[in-house]
């Protein structure tokens, strides 16, 4: 499908002009909309009949979320509740949600509660992005829930990032084995997994300033993968431009490592067997026409060459 940066641009405009450095999740949503990548069907409410009323369009269970521009870290703020499933615990669970975030941080501007359509079963992983100082837009992979905090499995590659890319990032994490079905478990369907990594990847790759970006959890399955949570976080100030050395400078230094004008081999030997010995021959079997000096503390001349 063709991605739709024009609605994406819109968002992030007004992310600018706003001031803001993230985007809340509502607007998270969007841009996932806009690139094809899956999210649960959801909406915001800005009082608690509103609530009830959205989650029984979508189904219980439903998850509750704070939407806020300035509480990224909602569980921390008491501001998710999840496996919500009636309209009475969704009544309470709107109140509670709006006063632990008013607590937690009193000059935020809370814009209302998300309720969003609860996905139960698949295997956890995590799509994210970063921005490395040397390598530019970097799309990551791995298990979600605390097994990436716990073991660390993440790969990553350079976006953007073709299908090849993206399904070889599927195996190339330590638990890759997870992903194709264990002791009875369902195997994961592969190109939707690759698809929303390769989503992801276009998005960062035409928007520089989204400078990071997290689906956690995915819940990848045999029918899909679809993203429950999404943060991403701006950085609309212009980007240091990384030092690229002119093709002559490359050439040049290049030639000094690969055609030097001299070698010193130190620990030179007239050993058979030692590995200065051996390195001295490669030089001189190999046709090296520049000069050799051979590095000795007690031989005189190593190979007709003085030491």
């Amino acid at each position: 499908m063709a991605n739709n940066k024009t609605a994406v641009r819109q968002i992030l405009d007004k992310v600018k002009a706003e001031g803001r450095t993230s985007l809340t999740a509502p607007e998270g949503k969007l841009v996932c909309d806009a690139y094809g990548i899956p999210v649960p069907k959801e909406g915001v409410a800005t009082s608690a009949a509103e609530a009830t009323k959205l989650a029984s369009g979508i189904g219980f269970p439903v998850v509750m979320k704070i939407v806020s521009p300035e509480i990224l870290h909602k569980t921390e703020a008491g501001g998710v509740l999840v496996g919500v499933k009636t309209v009475d615990e969704v009544d309470k669970g709107f109140a509670t949600i709006m006063a632990n975030a008013k607590k937690y941080d009193p000059k935020a501007h809370l814009l209302g509660v998300q309720i969003q359509q609860m996905l139960q079963g698949g295997q956890e992983v995590i799509v994210g992005a970063v921005t490395d100082p040397s390598f530019g837009k970097l799309v990551a992979f791995g298990l979600g829930g605390i097994l990436v905090e716990v073991l660390k499995d993440i790969t990553f590659r350079l976006a953007p990032a073709s299908k090849e890319d993206a399904l070889s990032m599927l195996d190339g994490i330590a638990a890759a084995e997870i992903l194709k079905g264990v002791r009875g478990a369902d195997p994961v369907n592969r190109d939707a997994l690759a698809a929303l990594i390769q989503n992801v990847s276009h998005l960062i790759a035409d928007f520089p300033e989204i400078a990071e970006m997290d689906l956690n959890p995915v819940f990848a399955s045999k029918s899909g993968a679809i993203a429950a949570d999404v943060r991403i976080v701006v950085d609309f100030s212009p980007a240091t431009p990384r030092f690229r050395p002119s093709h002559d400078d490359i050439v040049r230094d290049m030639n000094r490592i690969m055609k030097p004008d001299a070698v010193a081999v130190i620990g030179a030997s007239s050993e058979e067997g030692k590995i200065g010995n051996s390195v001295m021959k490669n030089l001189i079997n190999g046709g090296y026409q520049g000069e050799i000096y051979p590095i000795n503390p007690t031989a005189a001349e190593i190979m007709g060459r003085k030491a």
